[in-house]
């Protein structure tokens, strides 16, 4: 049970409800993240960005955001991102391998591998390691790189919100809010 009452969108500030009811899913992060009404738009302006205009690779995406809620822990955000990472092609295996935080497992190409370290060092020491920096900036354009470590971060975030909330899972819902957002974007 959530420690925090959900925004009811009946009762919540016109422009809270208005949004609550343009969203193609009313999930309980939507509806706890709706309490900071001056920050939600931007915040769900900001997620939908993540989504679907990055030039990183969805599937990087979506491994690092598995990254996240591997090492929060964060089940919410796990149980929403998995569908999703797999309609990007995360394999099974490398589901499995995520769930047992395996991040150098051979189911993983080098980039992924290299992308999972990056997520790892950002999530537990802030700065990646120098090596590791490096190693990215070979591989990926700085705008990749600046793009990886806002979804990282925004992932954080809302890992963070979800634990210190202990908002009630939902059902599966990210696959069709990624295509939601993809489709505001054509």
């Amino acid at each position: 049970m959530a420690r925090l009452p959900y925004v009811d969108p009946a009762t919540a500030p016109e422009e809270v409800r208005n949004l609550l009811e343009r969203l193609p899913v009313r999930l309980n992060i939507f509806r706890m993240m709706a309490h900071a009404q001056t920050n939600f738009r931007p915040l769900i302006r900001l997620g939908t960005s993540i989504l679907s205009e990055q030039k990183l690779s969805a599937n990087l995406r979506e491994l690092a955001i598995l990254g996240v809620a591997q090492q929060s822990p964060a089940r919410y955000e796990w149980i929403q991102h998995v569908p999703v990472g797999k309609a990007m092609g995360i394999s099974d295996a490398q589901v499995e391998a995520l769930e047992r935080g395996d991040f150098a497992a051979a189911c993983f190409s080098p980039d992924e591998q290299l992308v999972l370290r990056f997520t790892s060092e950002l999530v537990h020491d802030v700065r990646p390691s120098d090596g590791v920096f490096a190693a990215l900036a070979q591989r990926f354009s700085p705008q990749e790189i600046v793009e990886l470590v806002l979804a990282i971060g925004y992932y954080m975030m809302l890992a963070r919100l979800m634990e210190t909330t202990a908002i009630d899972l939902d059902a599966p819902a990210g696959q069709r809010i990624v295509g939601e957002a993809l489709k505001r974007r054509q």
